[in-house]
């Protein structure tokens, strides 16, 4: 049986460096301070079900590929959105070229393409890069729509 994968985050309230699962339910915190973990992590075909079905915050699914120049550039905006959320939102990364079978299941036409999934069902869609306010206006709005976060 493989191990499960797990992302290295270091705390940002006190530096600690903690391990966080990509498919564990619960929000990651660290096992120092207790402060809530920024959750970014990476799935592909074989595992999806497993890292998003998993978790029990919502999920923000980014749909990419490394040749792809706007998803190169809305990738370090995701990342600081999942700072900025630390135990509200879990990111998820998929590379489309690795994972083709996630590429058609989400009818990924254009990349990047963003989906906010909440107890395994899509809430939300966005596709195309955006600047780091728009993004988060767009999770937060989706979030707070019934059936959104809370």
């Amino acid at each position: 049986m493989p191990v499960p994968r797990a992302d290295i985050v270091r705390c940002s309230n006190c530096a600690t460096k903690n391990r966080v699962p990509a498919d564990a339910a619960g929000v990651p915190k660290c096992a120092k301070c207790g402060a809530a973990l920024p959750w970014v992590t990476e799935a592909g075909d074989d595992d999806y079900d497993e890292v998003v079905g998993k978790a029990t915050l919502p999920v923000l699914v980014d749909l990419w590929a490394d040749w792809c120049g706007p998803c190169r550039m809305v990738s370090p905006a995701l990342e600081q959105l999942a700072s900025q959320m630390a135990g509200q939102l879990k990111l998820v990364k998929v590379n489309v070229d690795d994972s083709p079978a996630l590429a058609q299941r989400f009818d990924a036409r254009s990349i990047p393409t963003l989906l906010l999934v909440k107890r395994g069902i899509v809430i939300s869609r966005q596709v195309g890069a955006a600047p780091p306010h728009a993004l988060r206006q767009w999770v937060d709005s989706s979030l707070s729509v019934p059936g959104g976060h809370g």
